[in-house]
């Protein structure tokens, strides 16, 4: 379902935050969320993602605007009151207790009998392969079992809208890639909204159906993983997002992925007239490709420029640094910006 005619799980109108000083954090942006659906807000550090999910959780107050869920408006109701739950970066659990009385100590908060809460939250670990290890500390459990546990315990609340502030960050590499997986799973399992900030293009990309890409407090595009990377909107999208050269050329500014460059040695028989001349500044291996950078020159003058061949194409045809080469793209692999 395309995601403008998507039920709203989450909807923001005119949302800004504003502090005493500077320009505003959030500035006045519109989003709609599709119900059940995983969404990325995906920005540089200060570009507002972190206080747009915060304002969403009731974490941080509105200057102004609204924040509807499911047309309900919660701009001013407090976090409790929202049916939103939040996963935080550190995990946040409590050192004393075990990872069964961590899932259920919103249950004890509100005054559930300590037999029903253990086996709602006994529940919810087995959901999350954690029963096993119900008694445990969380210095007792590995940064994986950590995450499982604060997923639980956000479940227990039973919200509608799952919030998660760069929940994979503190994880080793390898764990990361696991976790989204798993995050993925359960999104689609528990049939919830999940609302992911991250600054890492590749989570985003793994994880989303709609990927939000933010910059100065304000959107720049809202798209599929495939729209937003194939088709950037601006110059500063596809700086961000990576894979892309942005070239100067006589009809305007365009981005061209770096796997969709032509490169062949200069004089190698081209039309001169199409693309651009470069020289070779260094050569990367990365097993299954190599990336070669480049300085061009292009219409806006010298500028860097990568390009990504696959193996056995460069064993074919090496380069090594200071070569002269010739580049050039097909018609259809360059993506006009706006402004």
């Amino acid at each position: 379902m395309d995601v403008a005619s998507a039920p709203a799980a989450i909807e923001l109108v005119a949302l800004t935050k504003r502090y005493a000083q500077g320009a505003p954090a959030v500035d006045s942006i519109d989003l709609r969320i599709g119900s059940a659906s995983y969404c990325c807000l995906l920005g540089p550090s200060g570009c507002g993602k972190s206080t747009t999910l915060r304002m969403i959780a009731g974490h941080e107050s509105v200057t102004s605007g609204d924040i509807l869920l499911e047309n309900r408006n919660i701009t001013l109701l407090p976090a409790a009151a929202r049916g939103t739950a939040m996963m935080f970066q550190s995990f946040a659990l409590f050192p004393h207790l075990s990872a069964l009385d961590n899932v259920a100590f919103s249950l004890k908060m509100k005054g559930v009998a300590k037999a029903p809460r253990h086996k709602q939250a006994q529940d919810l670990l087995e959901r999350v392969a954690m029963g096993h290890l119900a008694q445990r500390k969380p210095g007792e459990l590995s940064g994986g079992q950590q995450q499982r546990v604060a997923l639980a315990r956000a479940l227990i609340t039973q919200p509608r809208v799952l919030l998660l502030d760069e929940p994979l960050s503190a994880l080793d590499p390898f764990l990361r890639i696991q976790m989204r997986a798993e995050l993925r799973r359960w999104q689609k399992e528990l049939g919830l909204t999940f609302i992911h900030v991250t600054h890492s293009q590749e989570e985003a990309m793994a994880l989303a159906d709609t990927v939000v890409v933010m910059n100065q407090g304000r959107i720049e595009q809202v798209g599929s993983p495939h729209q937003v990377y194939n088709a950037p909107a601006t110059e500063f999208i596809a700086r961000f997002m990576g894979g892309h050269n942005v070239i100067e050329t006589h009809a305007g500014k365009v981005a061209v992925r770096n796997d969709h460059m032509l490169i062949t040695p200069s004089g190698d028989g081209v039309d001169a007239m199409f693309g651009i001349a470069g020289t070779v500044t260094d050569v990367e291996y990365q097993g299954t490709y190599v990336l070669l950078g480049l300085q061009a020159q292009d219409a806006g003058g010298a500028k860097g420029v990568s390009v990504m061949l696959p193996e056995a194409q460069f064993t074919a045809q090496p380069y090594a640094t200071g070569d002269a080469v010739h580049l050039s793209w097909a018609g259809d692999s360059a993506h006009a910006l706006s402004a």
